[in-house]
């Protein structure tokens, strides 16, 4: 077996067995689990880069924008506090103000004022915002499903969806937890 770098999951040795732990603690990745997460990692990359060309040509905004648009859209009455649609899109609140504000300059998104918060805003999804929205749907489904769905079989989707949910319910932060998108 090849040497890994210093930093990667797997023992920078590189040729230790399954669940050998030859500095006393430390469960490193088996040869199997490398492959692996290198190979999500690989996966998620191509797939980031990828919905976000496609949003880019057909939308003119980068995934995370339409990620917010349609947050907005599925919200009561297409509005949430602004920590809410940042909780929501696990991005911190300063880099979702940028977000908001180039939403904002297309129209398709507008800022109140919170009337149960004076200290806080709401994001409200305009009816330009869920008209390009609306337009933009079917283009990124499509890229959607022809780079996930139209790959696995009925079984795999099934699996993969649970596979995610058990990592996703794994990771779910603490109540109070000291949170990025909290801050």
């Amino acid at each position: 077996m090849t040497k890994r770098p210093v930093g990667d999951a797997q023992h920078p040795g590189g040729d230790h067995q399954d669940g050998e732990q030859p500095d006393g603690g430390t469960r490193w990745l088996s040869e199997e689990e490398q492959n692996t997460w290198r190979a999500y990692l690989h996966a998620r990359t191509l797939l980031e880069d990828h919905l976000d060309r496609q949003l880019q040509r057909d939308a003119g905004m980068p995934h995370v924008y339409y990620g917010l648009l349609v947050t907005l859209s599925e919200a009561p009455r297409r509005r949430l506090r602004m920590t809410e649609l940042a909780q929501d899109a696990k991005i911190t609140r300063s880099r979702l103000s940028h977000a908001v504000a180039r939403l904002e300059k297309y129209g398709w998104v507008r800022r109140e004022e919170c009337p149960s918060d004076k200290r806080g805003q709401l994001a409200i999804l305009t009816d330009d915002g869920f008209d390009t929205l609306r337009k933009s749907a079917p283009g990124h489904v499509s890229a959607v499903r022809g780079a996930i769905f139209d790959r696995l079989t009925p079984e795999q989707v099934t699996q993969f969806g649970e596979i995610c949910r058990t990592i996703a319910n794994g990771l779910q932060p603490p109540a109070g937890a000291d949170l990025p998108w909290l801050r």
